[in-house]
Order: C-alpha cells, then structure tokens, then sequence
C-alpha cells in the first residue's frame, strides 16, 4: 500500500471533500481525486461514496480509515516522543562498563544522576567483554580501550593511572618496602595468562628492578576486580588504578615513586544516539565528576 496515497487518503477521510483535504495538504483538487482513485484502483474496492452534498466512505472505506487513523495516531506519538528526547532526557539507559570500574567507582555516583534525572531509567550492565552498541546491547559504554567497530562515537573521558598498593593489615604484618628491590620478599597479585588487561604490561611489578627472573607472584587473576578485592583482604601487593584506593579507606600506596602505565579510559555511543539528551546529560555529569576529582 502506497504510504502516501494513503495519507492523502486520510486528509479526505477527515475534512469530507476533496477540496478542504486539497487546501490542507497543499495539492490540487485533481491531483487529490487522483491519488484516491489510485488506492481505490490497488486495493480493488470503491473507498467512498460520491455524491452532490461531498464524500460518504464505504463499508471497506471505514475500515481503512480506522486502521489508518491509528497508525498515524502511533506515527504522531513517536515524533512528539523523539523530539522530546532531544529536548529533555527521558527513557532507558543502558550503561555497559567494566565489572571493576562499575562496581568500585560508578555505582556510588549514579545515585545522583538518577536524582537529577528522574525521568531517565538507568540500567548498569557490567561486564569485563564488550556488549555491542551497535545491536543495542547497551545504549552507552565506559571502556577501558579504544573501540574497534567504526560506527562508535567515543570520546576521551580519563586517564587511569597505575600505582603499587597494599592494604594498612599487610603493611602492619610484611612492612612497607623501602626500595624496588624490597619488592623480592614481599607477596605480589598480579593478573593471569588468561586475562585481558586493557594494558599490555600491567604485570610490571614482577620485574621491575630485576635483570634476571621476573619474581614469583602469590596469586593470579584474571580481573582488575579481583586483584583489588584480595589487596583489600591483605594479601599482598599489587599494581591498581589510584580510583579503587580512593574508594575504600583500607589501602596505602607502596613505593610512590613509581609510576605504572596509565589507561585511557572512553566514553562511546551508537552514531544514531548522538543527539539524544539521555546520552548527552550522562556524558556531561560523567566528565563534571571527573574534573571534580582530578583524575
């Protein structure tokens, strides 16, 4: 059915003459009268009654109207509804981030963007392998590495940098290391084989002030998550981003001297989103907390 034909069938159905639907739509009487007798001539049905005082629909002309009428009913509540999501935030959000970064840092600031933002219905997704945007796993991400599809918006928002920390039981029960070479007789974590660090040498603790061996570690992980939770336990020393230590009240950093890698960490959004005001008032509260907290 011709989308059009159908419209201009609509504007008859509704003003009750060719004439007044012509003068709404911006066409001819003619060219109204044709595009009628074109849907009556697909559908292989007489639409409306024509007569001296104007146009009565037929049996199958109501049953068309109805259904069209709902349906662009439907079309004008979803215009209004995407424009308002371009002039207020309102609807879902679906944030997909890290497990670590999720858990540690994000959840104890979203209760504020949901006050400020009531009408927003914020869902955290966390997960240390990457949802797709694109099929709308998720409506926004906070990445730890730079995304690989091309059809990403992403946006700079910090950098994450590494230090050497321990809990203040372990400092009390090993001593705080003095030098690089303390490191040798002290119990280290580190991530595992199977792991995916968004760095490549976030194990540098191992070898660092070493020509030899790299050192043994007393435990291998495969998540940032998990590393930060057996330092906080007091297992041992460990390289983490300086956000966890800030977090929690429980951890000291060893050797401040010396600085690990530092990750750049994105924000990332579909092409499509790129004006909706759900994704644009998250990204701007994001970056107003970072500032404020000096990444």
């Amino acid at each position: 059915m011709d989308w059009d034909k159908l419209r201009v069938f609509h504007a008859v159905a509704e003003a009750g003459s060719f004439t007044h639907a012509g003068e709404v739509l911006n066409l001819s009487q003619s060219a109204v009268s044709r595009q009628i007798s074109g849907l009556e001539d697909s559908l292989h049905v007489a639409l409306f009654h024509r007569h001296a005082r104007g146009l009565k629909l037929t049996e199958q002309g109501e049953l068309l109207f109805r259904t069209a009428h709902d349906v662009f009913a439907k079309l004008a509540m979803a215009e209004a509804r995407i424009a308002e999501n371009r002039e207020r935030p309102e609807g879902p959000l679906k944030i997909n981030t890290t497990v670590a970064f999720g858990s540690v840092w994000l959840t104890s600031r979203i209760k504020e963007f949901i006050e400020l933002y009531p009408d927003v219905e914020v869902s955290l997704a966390l997960a240390d392998n990457e949802l797709d945007l694109s099929m709308r796993e998720a409506d926004v991400a906070i990445r730890m590495q730079p995304p690989t599809q091309p059809d990403l918006i992403q946006r700079p928002l910090m950098r994450l940098h590494y230090h050497l920390y321990a809990s203040n039981e372990y400092i009390q029960e090993m001593g705080m290391p003095a030098t690089v070479q303390d490191l040798d007789g002290h119990r280290l974590v580190v991530y595992g084989k199977d792991a995916n660090p968004p760095a490549a040498d976030l194990n540098w603790v191992l070898h660092i002030g070493r020509d030899d061996l790299p050192r043994q570690p007393v435990l291998q992980v495969n998540s940032i998550y998990g590393i930060f939770r057996a330092v906080q336990s007091g297992l041992g020393i460990a390289a983490m981003p300086d956000y966890m230590s800030r977090e929690v009240g429980n951890l000291v950093r060893v050797l401040p001297e010396i600085d690990g890698p530092a990750v750049e960490c994105f924000f990332v959004y579909p092409e499509e989103l790129r004006d909706t005001m759900r994704i644009n008032v998250l990204r701007d509260f994001l970056i107003n907390k970072i500032k404020l907290e000096q990444f």
